[in-house]
């Protein structure tokens, strides 16, 4: 569009737009592949992305974080481009919120889309053993996963649906979750932490509580092979990203609900740029420093290795 801002793809100007908004570190989130129905070409752009990426945050490493964003079709494939995002300076990978099949690359203009989403109908799920190989080189490797609006495909480009679908790209983030908490993930690599991406966090004290209680009763006709609640997983795995949340804020006490991250979302509509101190001040009112500090830069700073 004719009225973005240039720090999308400027370094320099992103710098000074984070100087203007009063903003030390940025964790960058990005689009990722390209849209195309060619299959090589699809799947060639993740990588010619991550380089993209990695030459943007090394104008200033210390102030520009990036996230590299891979498929999910095959997991050896995968691992290895993970070891190359690591290799370049990348401080996370951004994987889609369920697995993908072939097809689901080669969808031309929805191929973006479907690298954050996966194959939500798809046979496979990140419960099952294939995916354990992935898990355990993303342990050993120190680094947090990403799942970024990945939960519900929103229709960006009709107004009908726009607004509803945007709600509930918020709440579908729960689904991948529970998937890989029931799933016993997390259990079996404790290490492993994942975080939900520019979809707030007011949900997931509710998501806790719901699947605690929905546990307890029914975990023996399920045969669930958790050895604690859910909550606990959530509470030692899973972490959130919001923008403009204070019900997450508030909620911050609660099991299942205290990973939480403020984010700004520039440059897009939604973006607190560049008025983002008056907007925290607003949010964190009457909250302590203290967690004001953690949930504002704390917990990224930790999460990230930064």
């Amino acid at each position: 569009a004719s009225d973005a801002r240039a720090g999308g793809w400027m370094p320099k100007a992103r710098l000074d737009d984070m100087d203007t908004d009063g903003i030390d570190t940025a964790i960058l989130f990005g689009g990722g592949p390209l849209g195309t129905t060619n299959h090589d070409l699809h799947m060639a752009s993740f990588n010619a992305y991550n380089r993209w990426l990695a030459d943007f945050c090394n104008y200033d490493n210390q102030r520009l974080v990036g996230v590299g964003y891979v498929p999910m079709r095959d997991v050896n494939e995968t691992i290895e481009m993970i070891r190359d995002c690591v290799a370049r300076g990348l401080k996370a990978i951004n994987i889609p919120a369920f697995p993908m099949s072939q097809a689901a690359s080669l969808n031309g203009g929805a191929a973006q889309m479907r690298a954050l989403t996966g194959d939500v109908d798809g046979n496979r799920s990140y419960a099952d053993p294939e995916f354990d190989p992935l898990w355990k080189a993303v342990c050993d490797l120190g680094i947090p996963l990403t799942i970024h609006l990945g939960g519900r495909i929103v229709r960006f480009t009709e107004p009908k649906f726009f607004l509803s679908d945007l709600l509930m790209s918020k709440f579908g983030m729960a689904e991948p979750l529970a998937i890989m908490i029931y799933g016993g993930v997390f259990q079996r690599f404790p290490d492993l932490k994942i975080a939900s991406v520019e979809s707030g966090s007011g949900w997931l004290a509710f998501a806790a509580n719901y699947m605690d209680e929905t546990w307890h009763k029914q975990r023996h006709w399920v045969n669930s092979i958790l050895e604690h609640e859910p909550s606990y997983f959530m509470d030692r795995n899973i972490y959130a990203s919001f923008i403009h949340d204070r019900v997450g804020i508030l909620t911050r006490d609660m099991p299942g609900a205290g990973n939480i991250m403020w984010s700004s979302d520039y440059p897009h509509s939604e973006t607190t740029f560049p008025n983002s101190m008056e907007k925290i001040e607003e949010l964190f009112a009457g909250v302590p420093d203290a967690d004001k500090a953690m949930i504002c830069g704390g917990r990224a700073k930790a999460l990230f290795n930064l």
